[in-house]
């Protein structure tokens, strides 16, 4: 009998999904369990992630796997077939190093939609630093689909938050970062990546994850 997959996760985030597209990209049944956060946090979450208390939480068979790249990664490893990283070594080294990138850089984003002022203004720099950055300098981007070539792979299921919430954010705060003609290649990779089906069936719906953040700013910015 197969071990019960289980993630423990929440609709509007984007590290969630990470998860989710990793498993559907790879055609394995799981059982989703939607947590109500930022307000209530289930028993069970908090058994299976003691440290940080948050999602996602993969758990296959009673043993739990936390932080959305790991857990891709343990997704990667397990279920080897469909593979999400390249074969050659310094390939795999490459792609994560990207994954780290995005891990590393990608909260400058998240963080202007937390601030303003001048701090939301060091934040923008930093988001566009790391746009810029992308566009010259990731993979095969411009020459083939994905980051790593004709097919979605890992660096791709990293940087998907840019491709559908990035925008989200932009409206919730205002700005305009992500333009098109200043980063035609990762703005084709949006478009690219979007048209999955594994990828498409899976993004939250924009009108909602609008309300959902309009309303999370309004909370942070009145606890501030």
């Amino acid at each position: 009998m197969a071990e019960v997959i289980k993630l423990h996760g929440a609709w509007p985030s984007p590290f969630s999904c990470r998860v989710i597209w990793a498993l559907k990209l790879k055609g394995i049944p799981y059982e989703n369990i939607e947590e109500d956060l930022p307000y209530r946090k289930s028993p069970e979450l908090l058994k299976y992630n003691p440290v940080h208390k948050t999602i996602p939480v993969l758990v296959h068979g009673e043993k739990p796997i936390c932080e959305s790249m790991i857990i891709v990664e343990y997704i990667e490893e397990t279920w080897p077939e469909k593979p999400l990283l390249p074969a050659d070594p310094y390939d795999r080294a490459i792609a994560r190093f990207w994954v780290k990138f995005a891990d590393d850089k990608g909260p400058s984003v998240w963080m202007v939609f937390r601030t303003t002022g001048e701090e939301q203004e060091k934040f923008k720099k930093e988001s566009l630093e790391m746009l810029k950055t992308i566009e010259e300098n990731a993979g095969t981007l411009g020459k083939k689909k994905f980051f790593g070539g004709d097919n979605i792979g890992i660096v791709d299921i990293a940087f998907g938050g840019i491709a559908h919430w990035f925008g989200v954010i932009e409206d919730v705060v205002g700005v305009k970062l992500f333009e098109a003609q200043v980063f035609p290649r990762l703005h084709a990779w949006t478009e690219n990546f979007k048209q999955v089906p594994e990828i498409k069936e899976s993004l939250p719906d924009r009108d909602k994850l609008v309300l959902f953040y309009k309303q999370m700013r309004e909370n942070l910015l009145a606890s501030s």
